[in-house]
């Protein structure tokens, strides 16, 4: 990943040109997936149309109305049941053309909201789904919460810029057009004129002023993503929290995160105060305007009251959408800082990535080979250096060494979380990055240091390693990870609800839990990644009778803290500074005293040459020794 992909969803400044966003936003709704929405989007436009037109036409209607009336000062009773008539139908057709203008588009609301809420949750899975794909290193250097708002804020701005934009903005240009045509053909250019001068003031106080705002909006972004981040990962760490009797330190950084919000937010509502009262200012103005101008028409006889009315009216009309543009523009600036970072996340490209022809991998004997691979993770000098191993398939070989040696970067490059720098890794004969990393690492059962569960049930925990396993299949993988009684003890069984991170169980109970998934999916490779040194040693008896139950059969590539869980192993590699430095089995590196020799003496207390095992966990070995 670039150096600065994670600034990404740090930042709040402009990442995109805004047509560009604006465009991919609209591309949404010509997906294959909105194709079943095509006829309610264009119904929705031609609803809007129509309703701005009877907007326009609504007060030509009652101004031709109130000349009716007022044609000729006195009148005879047979001339005023006759003008009577008359100004009843202009008076209706006003109704009939406001209740439409006002009604269509309510008619549309209701059928195309279920349109934005479509392509709201189209953008919002399609982002989750990017961000999972992403490489390893993303996902290590991002906040969960920060990634989390991202996508959220992005969705939500996804439905209202589509609504505003297609149902706002769009028709409010059409109503002023039609509006400025009708103006200068019944009643004069100068009108038109008026009308248009003062939306072209309005409208450039309102974008000049919005810029403002938004740098405002973006440094309140920021310091709300800040705010949401603390909160989070102090609520998620809480037991390092009270470790170390933090409490009150956790809740001043809180404190001080909140302020600097609510400063932020004092600053965005003033300028709002600014915004709204010059553009009242502006529109006000206007219409005064345009009403004396009308009026002197009157006065001067080259209009007449019911054209000075509706002159009014249509002014009213056009000015009041001029709000909702304000508003819409405030928004619409505000909502593509929120798309420009969705579509951002979106654009990132994974580090490790499948190549377009890559087929599945296909499992053989499970045999494992390292070729002269080199590696160095971001931002640290050492890694891997030239290291080549292989593990014949259906035999344990165990990794050992001190911490930061480069034990775990080994199993990270086997399941292709990074790509090795140089070398190759192959599994079977096949390289790593020539097949799919989904059917690499569905052939990779893995038990962690630390299993990590979701806050749900037993039964979705254990399945997750298959999902759609029957409780019968799940029960048996339980019992061979010696879960089983654990389980039919607990009253709701298989429905317990885990907690958070899975804290309601034990460390053990939690590892068996691994271990079952591990048997659940009955990969042909098993890889054990310090998954006992955790423990205590009764409770790693427990686990590691289910570890030997689920490597029966399979090449089984351990990690381990603790030699004792690997001293059976057929093959131990010895890694120090990135490179392997020993290698043989459990007494060939007792007897080579070396750096094994050494941890070995220092993890048991054992001086003579290896015989001696007290303090040691009975283990015996994890797979069938290779042939000799």
């Amino acid at each position: 990943m670039p150096p600065d992909t994670a600034d990404i969803l740090e930042t709040t400044g402009d990442a995109a040109p805004f047509g560009r966003s604006i465009a991919r936003m609209f591309a949404v709704l010509f997906r294959p997936a909105m194709k079943k929405w095509r006829f309610r989007i264009g119904l929705a436009f031609g609803l809007t149309v129509i309703a701005k037109g009877f907007s326009v036409i609504a007060p030509v209607f009652m101004g031709n109305g109130i000349n009716q009336l007022t044609a000729g000062g006195s009148i005879s009773s047979e001339a005023a049941t006759g003008a009577g008539l008359s100004f009843v139908a202009f008076f209706t057709l006003f109704a009939i053309a406001r209740l439409l203008s006002n009604g269509l588009p309510a008619i549309r609301d209701a059928f195309f909201t279920s349109v934005t809420q479509d392509a709201q949750r189209t953008i919002s899975v399609e982002a989750f789904a990017h961000a999972q794909n992403l490489d390893l290193q993303f996902h290590l250097t991002r906040r969960s919460g920060v990634l989390n708002r991202v996508i959220e804020r992005g969705a939500q701005a996804m439905e209202y810029l589509l609504r505003f934009l297609a149902f706002n903005i769009g028709p409010t240009l059409v109503e002023l057009v039609l509006a400025s045509i009708v103006l200068a053909v019944l009643y004069g250019v100068q009108f038109s004129l008026a009308a248009i001068a003062t939306v072209g003031i309005y409208a450039l106080f309102t974008i000049v002023v919005t810029e403002w705002r938004n740098q405002q909006r973006r440094a309140l972004n920021k310091t709300d993503t800040q705010l949401r981040g603390i909160a989070l990962d102090t609520l998620a760490n809480f037991e390092t929290v009270k470790s170390f009797a933090a409490e009150d330190r956790e809740a001043g950084r809180y404190d001080e995160a909140t302020r600097d919000y609510n400063r932020q937010y004092v600053k965005v509502m003033q300028s709002l105060a600014v915004l709204n009262g010059g553009q009242e200012v502006i529109m006000t103005g206007g219409l005064l305007v345009v009403a004396v101008m009308a009026g002197f028409g009157a006065v001067n006889g080259s209009m007449q009251v019911g054209d000075v009315t509706a002159i009014i009216l249509m002014l009213v009309n056009i000015y009041r959408p001029l709000n909702i543009l304000g508003w819409a523009w405030r928004e619409i600036k505000q909502g593509t800082v929120d798309i420009e970072k969705l579509f951002n996340l979106m654009d990132m490209k994974s580090a490790v990535s499948d190549a377009p022809d890559a087929p599945a991998f296909t499992p053989k004997g499970g045999e494992i080979r390292f070729e002269n691979v080199r590696f160095t993770h971001q931002g640290r000098s050492s890694g891997l250096n030239d290291v080549s191993f292989c593990v014949p398939g259906g035999s344990f070989v165990g990794v050992v060494g001190p911490s930061g040696a480069g034990k775990s970067t080994i199993l990270k490059l086997l399941f292709r979380f990074y790509d090795p720098a140089a070398g190759r890794i192959l599994v079977d004969g096949q390289d790593v990055k020539s097949v799919t990393q989904a059917s690499l690492r569905t052939a990779l059962g893995l038990v962690p240091q630390e299993v990590v569960l979701f806050n749900d049930t037993l039964r979705f925990n254990l399945a997750y390693a298959k999902p759609g396993a029957s409780d019968d299949e799940i029960m048996q993988a339980a019992g061979r990870a010696q879960l089983g009684n654990f389980i039919a003890s607990l009253p709701d069984g298989l429905d317990t609800r885990v907690g958070e991170r899975g804290l309601k169980l034990s460390g053990g109970e939690k590892q068996r839990v691994g271990v079952a998934r591990a048997i659940l999916s009955d990969p042909p490779i098993l890889i054990l990644d310090e998954a006992t040194s955790s423990l205590d040693s009764t409770t790693e008896e427990d686990v590691q009778a289910a570890l030997r139950e689920a490597a029966k059969g399979r090449t089984t590539l351990a990690v381990a803290h603790r030699l004792s869980t690997i001293a059976s192993a057929d093959l131990i590699l010895v890694l120090e500074d990135g490179g392997i430095i020993e290698r043989g089995n459990h007494a060939e590196l007792i007897a080579r005293d070396g750096l094994y020799a050494s941890l070995w003496r220092l993890q048991t207390g054992s001086d003579d040459d290896g015989e001696d095992t007290a303090g040691v966990v009975p283990m015996e070995s994890l797979a069938p020794r290779v042939a000799e």
